[in-house]
């Protein structure tokens, strides 16, 4: 997906140096994690990353899209597809990690204001969905289709998939609940056919 985005923004203008890309996003970061998404713009993004305004804004229609891009690169880096060659084992390892970064109060924050984000910008929305929900979504039915001629018939990757993040993005955003390690044993448990557990 950050391919995608690359070459999306290699056609509006000249290539990204990956140096100032990377103090583009370090300093979004930051000011979300000093003073909350609110105090972020891309003024001050351009200011404390040293990268004009203009170049910021040609990367990146949005604040929001700073923010994403930032965030997906946590989560490329922090969440590997694991392939052990056991779906549970898979899936414990995938649920465990992608929940211990969802208990990040920094991280809470970021998903929190995207997804609001996305509620007043239709066209944000749309890039939210194909770049970080679908990127995320495409992570877990990796895992899930590799074992999926064992699971029940009625029971599509989708619909599981839906599930999963159904739950996390449920707790994110309305009842905000700790993602504990019982939580990643009830998904395994849901996700995994009987007699592989």
């Amino acid at each position: 997906m950050l391919v995608l985005m690359e070459t999306q923004r290699a056609a509006r203008g000249r290539a990204r140096s990956e140096v100032s890309r990377q103090a583009v996003l370090a300093a979004a970061t930051q000011i979300i994690g000093t003073d909350g998404y609110a105090a972020l713009s891309i003024e001050r993004i351009a200011r404390e990353s040293g990268v004009g305004k203009q170049t910021v804004y040609r990367w990146w229609p949005t604040k929001a899209d700073v923010v994403m891009e930032a965030l997906l690169h946590k989560v490329e880096v922090n969440i590997p597809i694991p392939d052990t060659g056991s779906l549970e084992a898979d899936l414990r390892q995938f649920l465990t990690t992608s929940l211990r970064f969802g208990r990040m109060s920094q991280v809470v924050e970021l998903l929190r204001a995207l997804a609001a984000e996305a509620q007043l910008n239709p066209d944000f929305a749309e890039r939210f969905r194909a770049t970080f929900v679908d990127h995320r979504r495409a992570a877990l039915t990796t895992i899930l289709t590799r074992d999926e001629g064992r699971r029940p018939a009625p029971v599509r990757t989708s619909t599981l998939v839906d599930v999963v993040f159904g739950v996390i993005w449920y707790r994110l955003l309305i009842l905000p609940t700790e993602f504990d390690d019982d939580l990643v044993t009830e998904l395994v448990t849901l996700l995994t056919p009987t007699g592989d557990q």
